[in-house]
């Protein structure tokens, strides 16, 4: 999907900042696996754990998984089973596209936005650290990713949104992917 010139001006700019939100994230994964193998360096060669360090690991696990959603649905990389969708005209994908979005997305991501917010909102007031001695201070941080998980999915789901009602509707040429998917190059 790399029709963005052809959004409107705050469309392209929450698309353009999805992208690269997305890109930037993607560094975490590889700082995170260079904390992991000092983990596991230090526990079998030094005979030494570090619970803070582990818990580095499943925070930056957390962001980029759950950060990381609304770039994926930008680059249409979420699991669908598209037996039929593959096979229909770029129109009618846009419209399904659009009534998942408009059905299943936006519902779903208000609904853990409104069932989220006590919740962090509990852990933020008493400032909820680590059950374990040494671990990170800051649970209420990690657990703020929820609805911000939700937050960013519903903005890139309008910019879905906007772009596929272009599609439908003729404003953007939709991209011709062929019959080549990634999943059959495997």
């Amino acid at each position: 999907m790399s029709q963005t010139s052809q959004l409107p001006p705050l469309v392209r700019a929450l698309d353009s900042a999805s992208e690269w939100f997305g890109r930037s994230l993607a560094w975490l994964i590889i700082l995170m696996m260079l904390i992991q193998f000092a983990i596991v360096l230090l526990r079998y060669v030094f005979s030494v754990n570090s619970v803070f360090m582990q818990e580095l690991v499943m925070y930056m696990h957390s962001a980029v998984f759950m950060l990381a959603a609304a770039y994926t649905l930008r680059h249409d990389g979420h699991v669908r089973v598209d037996i039929f969708y593959r096979k229909m005209a770029p129109r009618r994908q846009a419209l399904i596209n659009l009534c998942g979005i408009v059905f299943l997305l936006m519902p779903v991501m208000v609904f853990i936005i409104v069932s989220s917010l006590g919740y962090v909102g509990n852990s933020w007031r008493i400032l909820e650290t680590s059950p374990d001695y040494g671990g990170i201070p800051a649970v209420f941080l990690l657990k703020t990713l929820i609805p911000l998980f939700a937050l960013f999915m519903l903005i890139q789901g309008a910019v879905e949104l906007v772009r596929n009602a272009y599609i439908l509707t003729g404003r953007i040429v939709p991209p011709s992917t062929g019959d080549e998917h990634l999943e059959e190059r495997i």
